[in-house]
């Protein structure tokens, strides 16, 4: 996927010409799990300021409900407008990193760590990194009606010579 090099005036621009009425501030917890906060175009020039904050109290081990003021800080390069639209208007998301109310980088943010390490790894000389998500799925066996049970429907593990199982012969349905 290609970076951008949005600049907030060109999102301030997007989100005018393609109507967006929502944002959705994606970041996430500890354990990488994908979490996101919706909020009105209105606070826009807040994202933008690195003034929008959340309560940090509410995602698993952040921080306690006596310091739960957390910032979202936008990586405008993460900047996308959705393709589809609702009822509600188009929205629009971006990627953030975690903040303390200190203005510092939350050490609980796997994206704030990443970026450390990556400088970190840089100031040690190093300078082509491979980074990237590892998905993993599970195979379910449908039931009578077409709905997904939970009994799985492959065996083989990592490695093993196939067919270990049906799990090649799956077929992809939408639901």
């Amino acid at each position: 996927m290609p970076k951008h090099d949005y600049t907030k005036d060109d999102i301030r621009q997007m989100a005018k010409d393609e109507d967006v009425q929502f944002l959705r501030l994606m970041f996430t917890d500890l354990f990488g799990t994908i979490k996101n906060v919706e909020v009105p175009i209105s606070q826009l020039e807040k994202l933008l300021d690195n003034k929008l904050m959340f309560d940090g109290s509410s995602i698993d081990g952040f921080v306690r409900i006596e310091e739960s003021d957390m910032y979202l800080y936008p990586d405008l390069s993460t900047w996308m407008i959705f393709p589809w639209s609702s009822d509600r208007g188009k929205i629009a998301r971006v990627i953030c990193e975690v903040y303390t109310p200190d203005k510092k980088p939350f050490a609980g943010d796997p994206r704030n760590n990443l970026i450390r390490v990556l400088n970190d790894m840089r100031e040690a000389g190093f300078t082509d990194f491979n980074i990237g998500p590892e998905p993993e799925f599970f195979l379910f066996k449908m039931d009578e009606n077409g709905k997904p049970t939970t009994k799985l429907n492959d065996n083989g593990s990592y490695f093993d010579m196939a067919p270990m199982d049906l799990g090649e012969n799956c077929v992809v349905k939408s639901f």
